[in-house]
C-alpha cells in the first residue's frame, strides 16, 4: 500500500496535455452567455445574482488552463468564490445562491485528477473541497443534497481519475508496440543486411589475397561485391517498405530461397532444395523461412571453419514446414554473441513453430526450423 502510495505521489503530469483551442474557447463563451441570461432573465429574483455572476464569470475563464494549468484554475476559483461566500455569510448567515450554470465547476475536480501530477492532486482537490464545503455543510442544506452533492464531486474526481489511468494503459501499449516494431526492424535488418556484408567481407577480404598474383580473380571478387551490394540495397528497401505496409508480400513464399544458392567465388557454396507442393505456405510463414534460412546461411559463412558446402532443404513434415541448414565445417562450439540464433527462435516462435541450431551428428553445423503450414493465431 505505501509502495502504491509513494507511486501516485510521484505520477508526473501528463505528457498529452494540450493548450486550450478554439472549441474550448467557445464553450466558455457560450456558458458565460448562458450564466448571465440565467441571473437576469431566468432567475431575477436569485439572491445576491450579480455578486454571484461577477464571481462566476472572474472563474470561468480559468478553464480554459484546465489541461495544462489545473493548479491555477482550482486556486482562482477558491480565491474569487471566497469573496461572496464572506459578504453573505457575514449579512445574512447563509450562502449566496448559486448559479445552476456553475455546475461547470464539477470539471474542477476531473480536471485535477486528470491532468495534475501526482503530488499536487491532494492539495488541489482539499482547496476545491473547502469551497464546496460551505454549502454542503451548511446547517440549512437538507441530508439528502449533501450526501447527493458529495457524490457527484467523488463521480467527477473518480471519471478523471478514471481516464487518466486508460490514457496511460493506451500510452504504455503504444509503447510496446513500438517496441516490437523496432525489434522487428532489427531482425530484419540483422538478417537480410547481414547476409549480404558476410559476403562483401568474404569476397574483398579473397580479393585483396589474390590482387597481385591474380588480377583477373581480384576482378571476380569486385564483381561479386557489385552483386552482393545490389542485393544489400534492395533488400533494405523492401524492409522499408515492409514497415509501412504489408502488400509487399506476394504471392510467391519461397521463390527468394533460390536467391541464397551459390556454387562459385568465395566462401563455401550453398545449395537450395525446396520440396514440391509448398506453393499453398501463407506469405507470412514463407518470409519467416527465408529470412532463418538467409541468417542460418550467413551463420555458416561466418562461423563454420573450413567449410566448403552449406545445404539448404524445406519440406513438408505433417501439418507443418520444416527447414533444415547444415554445414559441413568444423564447428562444434559456436560463439553465443550476436542476435542471430536468438532473433531465428523469436521468429520461429511467433508463429507458434520451434527452433534447434547445434552440432550435426555427423559434424558440422544444423539449424532445423519446424514452422506451421499456416499462421497459428
Amino acid at each position: 500500500m505505501l509502495t502504491l502510495a509513494r507511486s501516485l505521489w510521484r505520477l508526473p503530469a501528463p505528457p498529452d496535455a494540450r493548450p486550450a483551442g478554439r472549441w474550448d474557447y467557445a464553450f466558455v463563451a457560450a456558458v458565460a452567455v448562458m450564466a448571465v441570461l440565467e441571473a437576469t432573465v431566468l432567475r431575477p429574483d436569485l439572491d445576491r445574482r450579480w455578486l454571484s455572476l461577477a464571481a462566476f464569470l472572474v472563474w470561468l475563464p480559468t478553464l480554459l488552463l484546465r489541461r495544462t494549468r489545473p493548479g491555477v484554475m482550482v486556486t482562482v476559483f477558491a480565491v474569487v468564490m471566497f469573496v461572496p461566500v464572506y459578504e453573505a455569510f457575514e449579512s445574512s448567515g447563509r450562502p449566496p445562491d448559486d448559479l445552476h450554470t456553475g455546475i461547470v465547476a464539477l470539471l474542477i475536480p476531473y480536471s485535477i485528477t486528470r491532468w495534475e501530477s501526482g503530488r499536487a492532486v491532494i492539495p488541489d482537490l482539499f482547496l476545491f473541497g473547502l469551497v464546496a464545503a460551505r454549502s454542503l455543510l451548511w446547517e440549512g442544506t437538507p441530508t439528502g443534497d449533501r450526501v447527493g452533492g458529495t457524490a457527484v464531486i467523488v463521480a467527477a474526481a473518480a471519471m478523471g481519475a478514471a481516464v487518466r489511468a486508460r490514457a496511460m494503459l493506451q500510452s504504455r501499449q503504444l509503447d510496446v508496440v513500438r517496441q516490437q516494431e523496432r525489434e522487428r526492424l532489427a531482425r530484419d535488418l540483422h538478417d537480410t543486411v547481414a547476409h549480404h556484408l558476410t559476403a562483401i567481407a568474404i569476397s574483398a577480404q579473397a580479393g585483396l589475397a589474390v590482387a597481385d598474383a591474380k588480377p583477373e580473380a581480384a576482378r571476380d571478387a569486385l564483381r561479386r561485391i557489385d552483386e552482393e551490394a545490389t542485393r544489400t540495397l534492395a533488400e533494405t528497401r523492401k524492409v522499408v517498405r515492409m514497415l509501412r505496409t504489408d502488400e509487399d508480400e506476394v504471392d510467391r513464399p519461397l521463390d527468394d530461397l533460390a536467391g541464397l544458392a551459390s556454387t562459385g567465388g568465395p566462401g563455401p557454396s550453398v545449395d537450395v532444395q525446396v520440396a514440391d507442393g509448398l506453393d499453398d505456405l501463407s506469405p507470412t510463414v514463407g518470409a519467416a523461412l527465408q529470412r532463418i534460412a538467409q541468417e542460418a546461411v550467413a551463420n555458416a559463412r561466418r562461423h563454420a571453419d573450413g567449410a566448403t558446402s552449406v545445404h539448404v532443404q524445406v519440406r513438408r513434415h505433417l501439418d507443418d514446414v520444416e527447414l533444415v541448414v547444415t554445414d559441413d565445417g568444423r564447428a562444434p562450439t559456436r560463439s553465443a554473441e550476436g542476435f542471430g540464433i536468438v532473433g531465428m527462435t523469436e521468429r520461429a516462435a511467433l508463429l507458434g513453430g520451434t527452433l534447434a541450431a547445434g552440432p550435426a551428428p555427423d559434424g558440422g553445423w544444423r539449424v532445423t526450423a519446424t514452422l506451421p503450414s499456416e499462421e497459428r493465431r
